[in-house]
């Protein structure tokens, strides 16, 4: 097992989220400040758009055309060219908040949402995942997931992998020819409850995933079965990482997701002094 030193590529941000590797750049959302930035090798950051209602997922229709997940607004938009959005999908099967999303090769939409009120004391409770067809419809697929977060498919499209961060594991799916999830199976689970939380992760081209583990100050990457090849830890002065992505010119550098919070924090309103910090890593991603 190999851990890793990291550097930051760009700092200033409040709690952030949803990073992706897109057309040379880090993408990510700032839930603290409703706005999605794109960050260059350089450290140069832009602002793409200003999003309502706490941006978190980000993905991009087969035409290029980017959409966010507007988390408390159950709603997923479209970013305009110039940084206008507009509504593309209503959420309205989400229970309670809407969270990560992955849009795939033909523009389906995997999203996650809470399945409760975590933060007003609900009590815990399954769910699937969130379907966006490319024609608009919405519907719920795939089932008995407790909290699901971060999503990924594979890279033969043919199986999704998300986290269950209240069960402390990553489950796959089969995705069928009309994208609805069947065959739910364990693909990794931690041990320990009180550090395990699984978060937002990514995949590389060996289908190992790493998964962001916050409350542990940890990302991992885990292979089908549960071991854990690698480690990167974050940096103790922003702990919270609770996302990443696979990108650079080789796709060997991982970017994370760092944020100074807590959960208490988080709970009060997605406080957050984030950054995005990299490192290399051995298994490349897919481009």
């Amino acid at each position: 097992m190999a851990t890793a030193e990291l550097t930051t590529l760009a700092s200033g941000f409040g709690y952030v989220e949803g990073i992706r590797w897109h057309d040379g750049a880090v993408w990510f959302s700032d839930l603290t400040n409703d706005k999605v930035f794109r960050v260059t090798l350089d450290g140069a950051a832009t602002e793409v758009a200003g999003v309502p209602d706490t941006p978190i997922g980000l993905g991009w229709l087969p035409d290029g055309t980017l959409l966010v997940v507007s988390s408390a607004g159950n709603r997923v938009l479209r970013v305009a060219a110039d940084g206008s959005v507009e509504e593309y999908a209503r959420l309205d099967v989400a229970v309670h908040a809407s969270n990560d999303m992955w849009v795939d090769q033909a523009g389906r939409c995997y999203i996650s949402h809470f399945g409760y009120d975590l933060f007003g004391g609900g009590t815990p409770a399954t769910t699937g995942l969130i379907l966006v067809q490319p024609d608009g419809s919405v519907e719920l697929t795939g089932s008995d997931l407790m909290f699901p977060n971060g999503i990924a498919i594979t890279a033969d499209g043919g199986t999704l992998i998300v986290a269950e961060s209240f069960a402390f594991r990553l489950s796959a799916f089969d995705i069928g020819a009309d994208g609805r999830l069947s065959n739910k199976r364990l693909f990794a689970q931690f041990a320990n409850p009180e550090t395990d939380l699984a978060d937002g992760i990514c995949i590389d081209a060996e289908d190992g995933v790493w998964v962001g583990c916050p409350v542990a100050g940890e990302y991992r990457r885990v292979v089908a079965g549960g071991e854990v090849t690698d480690v990167v830890r974050t940096d103790p002065a922003a702990p919270f990482g609770p996302a990443c992505a696979l990108g650079g010119p080789d796709m060997r550098t991982l970017f994370l997701a760092t944020t100074r919070t807590t959960l208490a924090d988080l709970a009060g309103g997605w406080a957050g002094d984030g950054r995005i910090d990299m490192t290399q890593v051995r298994v490349p991603g897919r481009p």
